[in-house]
């Protein structure tokens, strides 16, 4: 009796596979002493780096032209506006009717400079008249479009985009319709589109060492507890930057924002977290270019290990297609792909269970990525997107806690960085 009780304490103590992995990694980490020397290392070569005057499309001769706005005042905007109303008045009093000569925001209108590392918008416009049956409702949208940016210049306040779809739904019908034409009407009056003072809700958050001003208040991100300090969706608001970070650490999903900032990540690992949850929208993109031009600060982004986790990366380094116009204010170049690669898959014995198969969309996506020209720069960003489209496996960041809740700030991380293990 007694041997067979002893039989099965020792069957119950056997360790189980994940506990072993962890420990077997965990043994792998330094002290962190030793990390955060590495991480010095990386703040000395970024800051080295944007010591040097940027390179702007000027700069290039391009065989294509191509355009970029910038930002306006109200004053300028309403005068752009006007001048548009009058040109617009004259050519119906001549009797020709009325049209708007509109930049072109298709793909094939999208220009990638390596030099830059950012897509742009080349210069070709298309024509939206009111006398054809195509596009008289675009072209009405964009007048009312117009007439509201006008009124908002002249009354110096802001407003949301949900607010400005709401003065017309019926008209509108959609918000991603009066969307479009808000990114239409910028590149026609050849200005940001923050300086329409129309903003997006306020969605990304940032927690972690960082201290800034909004609209004159100071914010210490380390007091924001875990749900951190939403991005201030008007970046104008924002000022007097200061922080002791080595490394900003961008974080694609709200769940491994939370898990790092309740962690407190940010105190063993002196950093910055920020996260869109999700795809990133324009505040969060501009106010991670402003920390990264202001603080000298690497920027590492943590994303899901499959085709859209590296688009959401591309989108914050190199541009989204459809705000090229604005891609001088929106990019942040040279972000590193810390993880979920598809290598640390097997690198870090993620369980089977965990993995996910690819769609019949996923691959596509994938293999659709391989053909851009801003992943062909990267040989190690081919490599990983290859072995994803071969193995035909994701996964999301969250595969991680099969080894423990916390695995992802004790270990994962912690390894990543000691290794300097990203591309």
């Amino acid at each position: 009796m007694a041997d067979s009780t002893s039989t099965k304490s020792r069957k119950r103590r056997q360790p189980d596979p994940d506990s072993t992995t962890e420990l077997l990694f965990k043994n792998l980490l330094k002290p962190d002493s030793v990390i955060l020397q590495t991480l010095q290392s990386l703040v000395i070569s970024t800051a080295s780096a944007s010591s040097s005057k940027p390179l702007t499309l000027s700069d290039l001769s391009l065989s294509s032209s191509c355009r970029e706005v910038a930002d306006l005042s109200l004053t300028s905007v309403q005068s752009e506006i006007e001048a548009l109303t009058i040109s617009i008045v004259q050519s119906i009093l001549s009797g020709k009717g009325f049209s708007f000569n509109v930049p072109s925001r298709s793909a094939t209108n999208q220009l990638y400079v390596p030099e830059l590392d950012r897509i742009v918008l080349k210069d070709k416009n298309t024509l939206r008249p009111f006398a054809n049956i195509s596009s008289v409702r675009k072209c009405t949208i964009t007048a009312r479009i117009l007439s509201l940016i006008h009124q908002l210049c002249l009354k110096s306040i802001h407003v949301t985009k949900r607010d400005l779809f709401y003065t017309d739904v019926k008209l509108f019908q959609d918000q991603t319709q009066s969307d479009a034409v808000l990114d239409d009407v910028s590149c026609m009056l050849g200005c940001t589109r923050s300086s329409l003072n129309v903003i997006a809700a306020e969605k990304g958050v940032v927690v972690g060492r960082l201290i800034f001003s909004d609209n004159g208040d100071m914010i210490d991100c380390t007091k924001m507890g875990m749900g951190g300090k939403a991005i201030p969706p008007n970046i104008d608001r924002v000022g007097d930057m200061q922080s002791d970070a080595l490394f900003i650490l961008l974080v694609e999903k709200d769940a491994a924002y939370m898990r790092l900032a309740e962690d407190r990540f940010y105190n063993r690992f002196p950093c910055i977290i920020v996260t869109a949850k999700g795809q990133p929208d324009v505040a969060t993109r501009l106010f991670l270019r402003k920390m990264k031009n202001e603080l000298k600060l690497p920027v590492l982004a943590l994303v899901d290990s499959d085709p859209y986790g590296l688009k959401i990366l591309s989108v914050y380094g190199c541009g989204s297609k459809n705000m090229s116009y604005d891609s001088a204010n929106l990019t942040t170049p040279d972000i590193k792909w810390l993880g979920i690669r598809p290598s640390d898959l097997d690198k870090y014995k993620i369980p089977e269970q965990c993995r996910l198969p690819m769609t019949e969309q996923d691959i596509k996506t994938g293999k659709d990525l391989l053909e851009e020209d801003f992943v062909k720069k990267n040989p190690g960003w081919v490599e990983e997107l290859s072995l994803m489209v071969k193995t035909k496996q994701k996964a999301e960041i969250q595969a991680l806690s099969s080894f423990g809740f916390q695995y992802l700030s004790e270990v994962y991380l912690p390894l990543k960085l000691q290794q300097q293990d990203w591309l």
